[in-house]
């Protein structure tokens, strides 16, 4: 069976891994999120010789199986059938709740296997990966639990089935249930089975109440709600960091070479996630996250802002490939790492200010913005000032050509805009008074040199004549009023140049890699949102209805999409789009007062 983007999440935020229809683990890094990649078999061709990097349940005589979250949770049960009438369930989780006034969230997996009716046989097969997958680690074991012990990493599997069926993949009947943890290498001081049942109970509790919690829209809930989880799921609690995916190197589209390790944090996605959670209300993950971006900033020391960083806030992302995994359905190469930490990237300026300003407005966060974060700020904004008009990788990070582009332009206009707004909330007006006639001044020159006359709108860089999807979001950030004749241009141009059926391509010229294949998924929540914008509301709905009908099965969205086939493709579970997901269905719902 080939490999699919047809997978479950779970997860505590600390650590994540990717179930299939048939509950099997087939991706999942440890310790961390960007931590070797333990369970990789979704990096190799299922015809490869090296069947190992997956953890799974098999029932003999399988016949089908289905599953489904617990409602509100990060939870995931899957139901085995066989021919004979025999049926497990399986439930897997990470535990997540509080405990001794933290928050308890191991390095741990969690799978409880229950006999629901006849006699099903299972065989259990614990293959985790070691060395970039290249090998099995050394296996030892105890009276209650087995150890999987590589040079970097050692887990242990604490289990109350037995040891010699695991180790040596013996089927065997199920008589009633077995628990399996798997994590750190620590003793497990009480009943296995004891400690799952509680750690479910209290990991249910947890998301039922951060789901109460949330503030969400009348229509659209279930997506939404789903959509939340996934982003919380996303977060790395340790540092507030959150991660652009879940995995690494899956393509963009079938044999593209567009594989990138995106296990990582991009300032560029920074403004549209703390958007996402302002709107919802998770204003600790918001606030975790706003206190990770803040720290990078201030690191930068007034120097230029790389876009991407470590969940650890390491500015060093090398990337290198691993020949050891031979690709999502054999369509290498493997990637560890991204290079993109190098390029140049003007939007980040913007982006880390536009979130930034939420600490110095927002009265319900318990760290507020003050003068001394301001003038840290400002350091960023005077490289803004200083890049507005020089050429860059751009929003999409183009590997082989620097241009001016309009987006990134946009954003530093974004960036001395915002630092004028707050430095007027803080009664400094005259620095209110310096960052505004910046602002005004990259206005113009973007007003003059990124508007295209002949085409009646606004293009992708200065003096060009190209269209790219960023520039639906002149409105969403304040460059131009809704209104303006200019926007509803600009609009249409997209609409002309990037729409292939429902979907909006990032752009559609040749880059490093050819002509692209797939949409990205977020550039259509972006046109939904500005048909919205444009009062274009029931274009906005149906379209909006359509992208919540390529979710997968799970409620779940990957980067892109195939325009015809449907199909998922690029890196899993994608932040950006699920963040744009929240966005278009807080835009569009009617408000609550209204719904009776």
């Amino acid at each position: 069976m080939k490999n699919t983007l047809d997978l479950a999440l779970i997860g505590n935020c600390t650590v994540g891994a990717l179930v299939d229809a048939q509950a099997k683990i087939s991706w999942g890094c440890f310790p961390r999120f960007d931590g070797a990649p333990v369970f990789c078999s979704l990096l190799r061709d299922t015809e490869d010789a090296n069947d190992f990097g997956f953890f799974a349940i098999e029932l003999t005589d399988f016949a089908r199986s289905d599953q489904h979250y617990v409602e509100n949770t990060a939870i995931l049960r899957t139901r085995l059938y066989d021919s004979r009438g025999g049926a497990v369930e399986v439930t897997d989780f990470a535990p997540r709740f509080g405990q001794y006034g933290r928050m308890f969230r191991p390095m741990m997996l969690v799978r409880r296997i229950k006999r629901l009716s006849g006699s099903p046989r299972v065989t259990l097969r614990v293959r985790p990966a070691c060395d970039d997958g290249t090998r099995q680690p050394e296996i030892t074991w105890g009276s209650n639990h087995i150890r999987y012990v590589s040079p970097t990493l050692a887990l242990r599997l604490s289990t109350d089935a037995s040891l010699t069926a695991i180790l040596q993949e013996t089927t065997f009947f199920l008589e009633d249930s077995i628990t399996l943890l798997l994590g750190a290498d620590e003793t497990v001081h009480e009943g296995v089975n004891e400690v799952g049942r509680r750690f479910l109970d209290e990991t249910r509790q947890y998301w039922l109440e951060w789901v109460r919690s949330l503030a969400i829209p009348y229509e659209w809930q279930e997506p939404v709600i789903r959509a939340a989880i996934t982003l919380k799921l996303n977060a790395y609690d340790d540092t507030g960091a959150i991660i652009a995916a879940m995995t690494t190197s899956i393509p963009e589209a079938p044999n593209s070479g567009r594989n990138w390790d995106y296990r990582f944090c991009w300032l560029r996605d920074s403004y549209f996630v703390v958007n996402a959670l302002n709107r919802l209300g998770a204003t600790r993950t918001m606030e975790r996250y706003l206190a990770y971006i803040v720290n990078i900033t201030a690191h930068a020391a007034g120097g230029p802002l790389q876009p991407v960083f470590g969940i650890d806030g390491r500015a060093e992302l090398p990337e290198r490939e691993v020949p050891g995994l031979s690709g999502y359905r054999g369509m290498g190469p493997v990637r560890i790492g991204n290079l993109a930490y190098r390029q140049v990237q003007h939007d980040g300026y913007g982006a880390a200010i536009l979130a930034a300003t939420h600490v110095f407005f927002d009265q319900r966060l318990a760290r507020r913005g003050d003068e001394a974060l301001f003038h840290r700020l400002e350091a960023l904004g005077e490289q803004a000032w200083l890049c507005h008009d020089q050429p860059d990788a751009g929003i999409w990070e183009l590997r082989g050509s620097a241009r001016v582009h309009t987006y990134s332009a946009v954003m530093c206009w974004a960036a001395c805009d915002r630092l004028g707004r707050i430095a007027a909330h803080l009664g400094l007006d005259g620095r209110a008074g310096y960052w505004q006639a910046k602002s005004a001044e990259i206005h113009a020159t973007i007003s003059r040199r990124a508007w295209n006359a002949q085409r009646g709108s606004f293009v992708s860089v200065f003096e060009g004549d190209a269209m790219d999807a960023s520039l639906l979001l002149l409105a969403e950030v304040g460059f131009l009023d809704a209104a303006d004749p200019r926007f509803a241009a600009t609009v249409g141009a997209v609409e002309q140049d990037l729409r292939r059926g429902d979907f909006i391509f990032r752009y559609v010229e040749k880059d490093d890699f050819g002509e692209p294949e797939n949409a990205f998924l977020v550039c259509t929540f972006w046109y939904v949102n500005a048909l919205a914008a444009l009062e274009r509301r029931d274009e906005a709905r149906a379209l909006f209805d359509k992208l919540l009908a390529c979710r997968s099965a799970h409620g779940l969205l990957a980067e892109d999409i195939d325009p015809q086939s449907g199909e998922q493709w690029g890196n899993f579970v994608q932040t950006y789009s699920m963040v744009g997901l929240i966005s278009a269905a807080i835009r569009l719902s009617i408000r609550w007062d209204q719904a009776f």
